[in-house]
């Protein structure tokens, strides 16, 4: 296995999609117990979410991209971007 870090970017404001597809996105990812490491959202200033990041464990690149993909968030539209990242955890409780 290996280890992924998604850092997914909302558009702009679609506060509003995040919230009507958040239950969804949830239950994805609380349906692969073993594959996520660690996920939250990001903040803007206001401290409202503006996206996603994911530490993933997956068997490579195409299945990091395979999660990703399914995910409820990317099939409703939510992210102007998202980038997937081999990541090595060094320093912390992760590691």
């Amino acid at each position: 296995m290996a280890t992924f870090v998604l850092t997914c970017i909302d558009k702009p404001a679609s506060l509003a999609l995040r919230l009507a597809t958040r239950e969804a996105h949830f239950a994805y990812v609380q349906g692969h117990p073993r594959a996520i490491r660690l996920a939250g959202p990001f903040l803007d200033e206001a401290g409202d979410m503006a996206g996603s990041m994911i530490i993933l464990e997956a068997a490579n690149l195409e299945a990091a991209r395979q999660f990703s993909a399914a995910d409820p968030y990317v099939l409703a539209g939510l992210f102007e971007s998202v980038d997937i990242r081999p990541w090595r955890a060094t320093v912390g409780a992760i590691a």
